[in-house]
């Protein structure tokens, strides 16, 4: 398939190599405007839905007595979280569907390329903070109410952010201080790493191992945390006698493990992995998986397999004709209550 790319754009990929860059090219998805139109129209639904989804489950957990506790409280900050994430990329791809040039200027880019990296490694942060949450609940349970306090958990919560936002502000630093003097052409769609230490004048090695070794450190890390959780979870819940115990655990982990595999999955094919070295295409792919895929569905994952979720977003959706559909069927129990007392006299 033979992509077109508009003349403004060739004009910025065939800039001089001796020139300083001052903006950069994001190639994006390229193809027809027929496409880019279909593009534009799919990403604006599912970021709309995204935000409207994760909204609610923060307005949920904030207004709704029953979910001020310490797993709804993680829950709240993990959606309000995925609002941020998926804003840090896909409002510059609509932008970029839709412009001739396809560029972002110097420190836009930097500044996308620090808020992405900050937000998910914060994600990978909170996962693991939401495992322990389960297994203190699930292995030590007579425990978890003095362990897991609400003081705690916004600690933790505070830990997440702080430590997220920290962990690549030197070596985003770092990188944005290296010379680009030309090509200034991106082959993706957002700001990364890789693409733009690519495009350096000078070759900065100790800068691509210190790269390297902290994307490795934080993802594996995090998750062989959260996978020992868990299976320490799952030897516990395994001992559960009644089946009812064995559904219940289930149903309260089985969202969160959703969330987990589907993130650190494409995570580790993109950054830890030998398919690293794969074509620009496969690399755009994995990264919508991890940084649009996962936000998108994190509503549908939560909401429909919580009971104490669902019963909230009714609340939230539908007000007082829930509390009155309520009311009316704890009426007509009473009354055939009444009524079959009266009958058996």
């Amino acid at each position: 398939m033979v992509f077109s790319v508009s003349s403004a754009a060739l004009e910025f990929m065939n800039s001089s190599e001796t020139s300083t860059v001052t903006e950069f090219v994001l190639l994006g998805f390229p193809g027809c405007q027929e496409l880019q139109s279909f593009l534009f129209s799919l990403f604006l639904g599912i970021y709309i839905f995204t935000i409207m989804g994760n909204g609610i489950i923060v307005c949920a957990v904030r207004l709704d007595q029953r979910l001020h506790t310490p797993m709804y409280i993680l829950l709240g900050n993990f959606a309000f979280l995925e609002i941020l994430y998926i804003t840090s990329t896909v409002p510059s791809m609509l932008v970029n569907f839709l412009s001739e040039t396809k560029t972002i200027s110097f420190v836009g880019c930097f500044l996308q390329l620090y808020f992405f990296t900050s937000l998910g490694t914060t994600e990978a942060y909170f996962l693991c903070i939401m495992a322990y949450d389960r297994y203190l609940a699930i292995c030590h349970p007579l425990h978890y109410s003095t362990t897991m306090t609400q003081q705690l958990c916004y600690i933790l919560m505070s830990l997440c952010w702080v430590l997220g936002f920290l962990s690549y502000s030197v070596s985003t630093i770092q990188l944005s201080q290296l010379p680009f003097c030309g090509p200034n052409t991106i082959d993706h769609f957002m700001c990364d790493m890789d693409p733009l230490m690519a495009l350096s004048c000078a070759t900065a090695p100790v800068m691509e191992i210190i790269f390297c070794v902290l994307n490795s450190l934080i993802i594996i890390l995090t998750l062989l945390y959260i996978l020992g959780s868990y299976t320490l979870l799952l030897i516990a819940v395994l001992k559960v006698p009644s089946a009812a115990g064995l559904r219940k655990a289930f149903s309260t982990c089985g969202s969160h493990l959703t969330v987990v595999c589907l993130f650190f999955g494409a995570l580790l094919a993109t950054y830890v992995s030998p398919t690293a070295d794969n074509p620009a295409e496969i690399q755009k792919i994995l990264t919508l998986f991890y940084s649009v895929v996962t936000p998108f569905l994190n509503p549908l994952i939560y909401s429909l397999r919580n009971k104490d979720m669902k019963a909230a977003l009714k609340k939230i959706l539908f007000g007082d004709k829930v509390k009155e559909n309520d009311q009316r069927a704890k009426l007509g129990r009473t009354l055939y209550t009444i009524v079959r007392t009266f009958n058996s006299m």
